[in-house]
């Protein structure tokens, strides 16, 4: 019992400095990720939020005469660079940074805890040999974890991105001071429910395929070495392999999932107030508001 007590003190060090290496690599890596990526997260909101379709065949289809501000990729990158400058494409990075960096860190950090439970192990050359099913439960819960701690900071990204010119809230400040003014605290939280329906299957999607795929170039690097007169025992992947894994784990994530990120997106800008000049091309979101009913009757 004692030799227990000893060990359990000698490993409780350990794992919080492993917890805070985790923590501030995620940190470091989200802030740089979501700051790099910044300008195609604004077109991609911008086209989210937008409720006129794309095509011409759909307006006349749909009887709509108003046409769509943002038709393509390279339009809405030209009308943007027009209009906002080269900071538009940064717009709302602050908030950004501000929810990423806190929601990559309790991520990592809740999901090697996670792990480690699971696997009975703190290394983590044994969480890899975890089976897809823990992985994907591990990668949803600290998903949930990180999206409620840091969720305001997401909403505030979205209403700072989404808008165009003329501004409706100029600084974070002032989307946070009206929101919380006209709808309390709990504004601060709107569409929270159908982010959590979407980050369930995207986080645990991306850890668990992830992992998978680390057993797969791991299998494939053993199975290049036995090939050759060169043979390693050791398990670790190159940086590169780590980097495709990740990609091809994100993509599949995003391609599954981003419907209902489609449906966040319009819950948490469902309500807020727009400049006089922009609420005639916004009429569309009156026009579709059953639809917004019936998106909410689902991911309730």
């Amino acid at each position: 019992m004692r030799m227990e007590r000893e060990e359990a003190a000698t490993a409780a060090p350990g794992q919080l400095k492993r917890a805070l290496i985790d923590s501030t690599a995620g940190a470091i890596a989200g802030g740089i990720s979501r700051t790099v990526t910044s300008p195609l997260d604004v077109i991609k909101i911008r086209f989210q939020v937008q409720l006129e379709p794309i095509s011409s065949w759909d307006l006349v289809r749909r009887n709509m005469t108003a046409p769509s501000k943002y038709t393509g990729m390279l339009q809405a990158t030209k009308d943007i660079f027009r209009e906002e400058g080269l900071p538009g494409f940064w717009r709302g990075n602050v908030p950004a940074l501000l929810m990423v960096m806190p929601y990559t860190a309790i991520q990592f950090a809740v999901l090697h805890k996670l792990k480690t439970f699971a696997a009975g192990s703190s290394k983590a050359e044994d969480h890899i040999h975890l089976s897809p099913y823990l992985s994907y439960i591990s990668g949803a819960l600290a998903g949930c974890t990180a999206t409620v701690g840091s969720y305001p900071f997401d909403l505030l990204r979205t209403i700072l991105a989404s808008q165009g010119e003329p501004k409706v809230y100029p600084t974070m400040r002032s989307a946070f001071v009206d929101i919380t003014r006209t709808r309390g605290f709990r504004g601060l939280y709107a569409g929270l429910s159908p982010t959590l329906v979407e980050i369930v299957p995207y986080a645990g999607l991306q850890f668990g395929t992830y992992d998978t795929f680390k057993r797969w170039t791991m299998a494939w690097n053993h199975h290049r070495s036995s090939t050759t007169s060169f043979t390693s025992t050791d398990d670790s992947l190159s940086s590169f392999q780590l980097f495709v894994c990740g990609l091809a784990a994100g993509t599949c994530a995003k391609l599954v999932c981003h419907p209902l990120d489609v449906v966040k997106k319009r819950f948490q800008i469902e309500g807020l107030q727009r400049h006089p000049r922009l609420r005639a091309g916004l009429v569309f979101i009156k026009a579709s508001s059953h639809q917004l009913s019936r998106l909410h009757q689902l991911v309730q």
